[in-house]
C-alpha cells in the first residue's frame, strides 16, 4: 500500500510538471495586450544594457530559466497574499532600489523550499509513527509553505523597523550637522554632501540618493521631495518637507535649520522617555514572577519546616 502511495504522488508531481511546461511553452502562453501592443508604440532606441541594473545572481538564472512559470507563480502569490502597496512602500523605505516583483520572487523561493521542507518533515513524522499517510504529508507541506512565505514578510517588517531605529538614533546629529554647515554659509547641496561624508550612517545614504538626482540635473526641490515621499520615517519626512519649503519661499535657511534641529532633539527625547517607559513595564516582569517568588519561598521555608518538624 504504501509502494502504492509513493507512486501515486510521483506520478501526481510528473504529471503537474508536464502540464506545467506545456501551459508554460509559447504556443499556450497568453499573450499580453502590452507586448502586442508594444512593436506598434515603440519608438524610442532601446537603453543600453550597460546602463540597467543586474539583477541578483538567483533571480537572473530564475528568470532565465523558469521565467512564464516564475510570472505565473508570482501574479497568483500576489492575487492570494494581497498588501503590494505595502510591500512597495516598505521596499522604498529600505532604499535598496528593489522592486515588488523581486521580493514576491523571494516570497515564491522560500514557499518552495518551506513546501519542500514541510513535506520531507511530515513525511518523516509519519512514517516514524505509523504508514505514509497522503493528508498529512500535504498538509505539512502547504503549511510549510505558507509559514516560510509569511516569514519573508515578516524578515521585511523587522529590516525596516531595524532602519527606522537606526535612522531615528542618527537623525538629531544629521539635523545639528546640516544646520551648521549651512550657517557657515555653505548652499544646501555642499551642505548635504558635507554631512554625508562626515556621517555615513544610513541616512546619509538616503540623502546620497538624493544628491546623485540632483547631479543629473534634477532639482533640488524635486530631488527632495522624492525623498521624503520614500522615507518611512515621520520626523525626517517633516524635516525634508520644511527644507524644501525654506528653499522655495527663500526663507533663512539657517534659522529654519536651527528651528529644524530643536525640534528632532525634543523628538529624540519624547522617544527616549516613552521607550524608558515601555522598559519599565518590560522589568517589572522578572521582578514579579521570579524575584519575588523566591524572596518569598526563603522567607517562609524556615517556618513551614519548623510546624513540619513539631508535628511529627
Amino acid at each position: 500500500m504504501n509502494l502504492v502511495v509513493i507512486g501515486l504522488l510521483l506520478g501526481l508531481i510528473f504529471g503537474l510538471g508536464i502540464v506545467s511546461v506545456v501551459r508554460a511553452s509559447p504556443p499556450m502562453r497568453p499573450i499580453r495586450l502590452a507586448d502586442r501592443l508594444t512593436p506598434y508604440l515603440g519608438t524610442d532606441p532601446r537603453p543600453s544594457r550597460l546602463l540597467a541594473s543586474p539583477d541578483a545572481p538567483a533571480f537572473g538564472v530564475a528568470r532565465r530559466l523558469a521565467g512564464p512559470v516564475i510570472a505565473d507563480g508570482v501574479r497568483f502569490l500576489d492575487r492570494v497574499v494581497g498588501g503590494s502597496a505595502s510591500v512597495r512602500r516598505r521596499l522604498a523605505a529600505l532604499g535598496e532600489g528593489a522592486s515588488v516583483e523581486d521580493f514576491r520572487i523571494e516570497q515564491l523561493l522560500c514557499a518552495a523550499a518551506g513546501l519542500a521542507i514541510g513535506g520531507l518533515a511530515a513525511a518523516g513524522f509519519s512514517a516514524a509513527t505509523s504508514s505514509l499517510n497522503p493528508v498529512a504529508i500535504g498538509v505539512g507541506a502547504i503549511g510549510g509553505a505558507c509559514l516560510a512565505a509569511l516569514v519573508r514578510d515578516w524578515q521585511l517588517s523587522r529590516r525596516v523597523a531595524i532602519r527606522e531605529a537606526t535612522m531615528l538614533a542618527e537623525f538629531p546629529v544629521v539635523a545639528d550637522l546640516l544646520a551648521l554647515s549651512v550657517v557657515a554659509g555653505e548652499a544646501p547641496v555642499d551642505a548635504l554632501t558635507r554631512v554625508c561624508r562626515v556621517t555615513g550612517g544610513e541616512i546619509a545614504k538616503d540623502l546620497e540618493r538624493a544628491i546623485g538626482y540632483t547631479r543629473t540635473g534634477t532639482p533640488v526641490t524635486t530631488a527632495l521631495v522624492k525623498l521624503a515621499e520614500s522615507s518611512s520615517l515621520e520626523p525626517f519626512s517633516r524635516f525634508i518637507e520644511g527644507l524644501v519649503v525654506a528653499i522655495d519661499r527663500g526663507t533663512p535657511l539657517a534659522d529654519v535649520l536651527r528651528a529644524q534641529a530643536l525640534d528632532v532633539r525634543e523628538a529624540s527625547k519624547r522617544a527616549l522617555l516613552e521607550a524608558g517607559g515601555r522598559k519599565e513595564i518590560t522589568m517589572m516582569l522578572p521582578v514579579v514572577f521570579l524575584l519575588l517568588p523566591v524572596t518569598v519561598v526563603f522567607a517562609l521555608y524556615p517556618g513551614l519546616l519548623t510546624l513540619v518538624t513539631l508535628t511529627h
